[in-house]
């Protein structure tokens, strides 16, 4: 498929490097503000790094336990329209599988019973409820199925309206958790009543309802709603779950952006693993469709440098901070990554729009349920990895290239 470049966005990589650990090879890109030609570019590779040298001086990138380069293997490929601004590089890679797996789930990915947990505000770290330790722990319908009850049936709903969970049980969604209320709930967090959906009267299946949001008392941020009187539905971007360990107190907040890409991108793996799907549609509450995303590969290890850091005298590595004065960009180092293709459901091009009519009058994309303000944190973050790429690397078809860290 040709790749195109989208008007707006920032310029200015330096380097961008792709991996791919199921083909064993990768893809390398520099710009020609940082060298000018192939015989400028040296790859070498250490223990678990790639060694970059150019005019501008040496960028040492650390990879993934178990991911090598393969002396002597970069070689520059064409880089078709963008080769007045871009050196393209094809290069191998050996993979060795390690002990420990891949990176390890979250503890709502391995919510247990009879086992203790912690919830914490994401925004703030306060503590939003008592210790739970679950009796049950089960799974919900993959979806939302309890919307489209109406359309299966042609007389009232045979099914529970709700599944609600007891005191002691946890219900897992998609992309959150019912959990029941307990004596604590008044002091941490508060309610307030929204109407969401459409005015229009002659539609019942479009018209408002009301929600009744939960937000932490002492950060006001949105942390799900109150599906019933004595039930929490908690989504799994706003809390922080964790074992409770010794009395352990939690980390200090995570930085926000990481911990949205993160927790996303690990739950799109997740649901096109388990439903073998690679079609998603990011959705709010109201089931009305935000943003399309297309998940192309799982096995991705990326990073791209701006070309303000390349010859900087220290390394790059994953464990860096967002924040890090030196490194001036979201993408500090080569970490594992989902690759997708998106696109905004707001978009007025006429290609975005055709794409987005296609993709619902054939129910295209497994429905993925978000807040508002999150499904437009996420679009922002998506974005800003959009920014990051090589020009060439920005556009595909109709759709928008991004990646999410897991």
């Amino acid at each position: 498929m040709a790749d195109l470049e989208m008007p707006g966005k920032a310029h200015g990589v330096g380097v961008f490097l792709e991996l791919r650990k199921r083909l064993q090879s990768g893809l390398l890109i520099v710009g020609k503000d940082v060298a000018t030609s192939p015989a400028d570019v040296v790859v070498t590779g250490g223990e678990s790094s790639l060694h970059i040298q150019t005019p501008r001086g040496q960028l040492s990138l650390t990879l993934p336990a178990g991911v090598s380069f393969e002396q002597g293997s970069c070689a520059p490929t064409s880089a078709g329209e963008s080769r007045g601004e871009e050196l393209h590089f094809r290069l191998r890679i050996g993979v060795t599988p390690s002990p420990d797996g891949e990176a390890p789930d979250s503890a709502v990915e391995t919510l247990r019973a009879k086992e203790t947990y912690c919830f914490h505000c994401q925004g703030c770290m306060t503590r939003l409820l008592e210790d739970r330790k679950f009796k049950r722990v089960l799974p919900l319908p993959n979806g939302n199925w309890n919307a489209i009850v109406d359309d299966w049936c042609c007389h009232p709903d045979p099914f529970n309206k709700k599944l609600l969970p007891r005191a002691e049980d946890c219900l897992l969604g998609d992309t959150f958790l019912l959990l029941a209320k307990d004596a604590g709930c008044a002091e941490t967090l508060t309610e307030e009543v929204s109407l969401v959906g459409s005015e229009d009267a002659h539609d019942s299946k479009k018209s408002c309802r009301r929600l009744v949001l939960i937000s932490c008392k002492s950060c006001s941020s949105v942390l799900g709603e109150a599906v019933a009187p004595e039930t929490l539905k908690l989504y799994i971007t706003q809390v922080v779950v964790e074992p409770a360990v010794g009395g352990r107190m939690p980390e200090a907040s995570l930085n926000r952006s990481l911990f949205l890409e993160q927790s996303v991108a690990a739950r799109l793996l997740g649901l096109s693993t388990s439903l073998s799907t690679f079609h998603f549609s990011i959705q709010t509450p109201d089931g009305k469709a935000f943003l399309l995303v297309w998940l192309l590969n799982s096995d991705s290890i990326m990073a791209s440098v701006p070309e303000s850091s390349v010859g900087a005298e220290r390394s790059l590595d994953s464990h860096d901070s967002f924040d890090s004065p030196a490194l001036h960009g979201p993408s500090p180092g080569a970490a594992r990554a989902l690759k997708l293709l998106y696109a905004s459901c707001s978009d007025t091009g006429a290609q975005q729009r055709d794409l987005v009519t296609s993709w619902e009058a054939n129910a295209i994309g497994q429905p993925v349920e978000l807040p508002l303000s999150v499904c437009e944190e996420l679009l922002q973050v998506i974005d800003d990895s959009n920014s990051t790429l090589p020009a060439s690397m920005r556009c595909m078809r109709s759709y928008e290239v991004a990646y999410l860290r897991l």
